[in-house]
């Protein structure tokens, strides 16, 4: 710049090209100037996008639900949050369920802010019941939630969730009991005798019934569809493990669908095997000059591991042939002598230890 500045002093330029030094050194400046950048701009903290709410009615409850997204969003957008707002607005079922969320803002009631901790995050999901007081009215319920950060920053409301909720459900089953046998466990319970709002007649479509681990928050649904007796047989559990039961009752609901009650009593139990296996059956001798072979039939128990076989000469003082169980149905006794008759016995032995009552004695003379 300054060159081209004393160029110019020793030229005898016009106004013309006054101007056009003047133009020139303005356009030089810019290009100069174009050439440098401003550090970048930190990015806008912003309150985390909408959730996904779902729910459905479970006897006087709606139960809501919505998964909670991990700590590290994009931009940091989750780091600041401190809560989850929910609202509810009750609304005719005649009105359009077409709704801005200007409106809903202006209109619904905030019912619940649940706190949230670190620990929330990345969790499948969070839930919320939202316990309902029936007063006879027909309405259409509608939930949102949307999170708030720690300067009171409100994200956008999620998905609007409409539920009509009926005042005739049936009560939960009671008086839950528990009892185990060797191959079931059978579940009876006491029917409801009213509907959540004390009407009748009691709205039963049938139960379900529950199983999971104590330790475990969730249960698994036994029964495919809806059961009509008050009692059920669990044919697939398995003995050592911890267990819960619990029953629900199913009622017809609005649109021609299901409801379940809240849960009946919750009964805890782990079955242990106590029981003896039944006694070995037809049991059969053949001998020859140096051995008694040993046939009998297998046991049905599934849990039978070995057997166990026991001789005498006298049918008084017994000896076991085998020190480890025999896992076949078939034994050789070598050590016998020719002309004495020999007694034999067999016990079933299952992975319990349990063992069965000694099966019927019987016996053989070596020719």
């Amino acid at each position: 710049m300054h060159l081209l500045i004393k160029h110019f002093k020793h030229l005898n330029t016009s106004a013309l090209s006054v101007k056009f030094v003047l133009i020139a050194l303005c356009l030089s400046t810019l290009l100069i100037g174009c050439g440098k950048r401003k550090p970048p701009l930190p990015p806008i903290e912003r309150v985390v996008q909408r959730v996904e709410l779902s729910g459905f009615q479970r006897g006087n409850q709606v139960r809501l639900g919505w998964t909670m997204p991990n700590r590290n969003a994009p931009n940091g957008s989750l780091l600041n949050i401190k809560r989850a707002d929910i609202y509810r607005l009750a609304e005719p079922l005649t009105v359009s369920q077409t709704l801005s969320e200007e409106e809903f803002s202006s209109r619904s009631t905030l019912i619940a802010s649940v706190n949230l901790n670190d620990n929330d995050f990345g969790r499948k999901t969070l839930n919320y019941f939202d316990s309902l007081d029936f007063a006879g009215q027909t309405v259409r319920l509608r939930y949102a939630i949307r999170f708030v950060n720690s300067e009171g920053q409100k994200a956008a409301f999620s998905n609007f969730l409409l539920i009509e909720p009926t005042a005739k459900v049936a009560k939960n089953p009671t008086d839950l009991k528990v009892i185990y046998t060797q191959d079931q466990t059978n579940i009876t319970w006491k029917l409801p005798s009213e509907n959540i709002d004390s009407s009748k007649p009691v709205n039963i479509v049938g139960f379900n019934i529950y199983r999971g681990s104590k330790k475990d928050e969730t249960a698994k649904l036994l029964n495919e569809t809806p059961i009509i007796e008050n009692s059920f047989a669990d044919k697939t559990f398995e003995f050592g493990n911890d267990y819960k039961y619990f029953v629900r009752t199913v009622s017809l609901g609005a649109n021609a669908g299901s409801i379940e009650s809240k849960e009946s009593e919750i009964v805890e139990i782990t079955p242990k095997d106590t029981f003896a296996p039944s006694s070995p059956s037809a049991i059969t001798l053949a001998a020859s000059p140096t051995s008694i072979s040993i046939f009998f039939a297998s046991n049905s128990e599934t849990d039978v591991i070995g057997y166990k076989i026991y001789r005498s000469v006298d049918e008084k003082s017994w000896s076991l042939l085998n020190e480890k169980l025999i896992e076949t149905t078939t034994f050789q006794d070598n050590k016998v002598e020719s002309g004495k008759r020999y007694f034999y016995y067999i016990i079933a032995v299952d992975k319990f230890g349990n063992e069965s009552e000694k099966s019927e004695i019987v016996n053989e003379i070596v020719q």
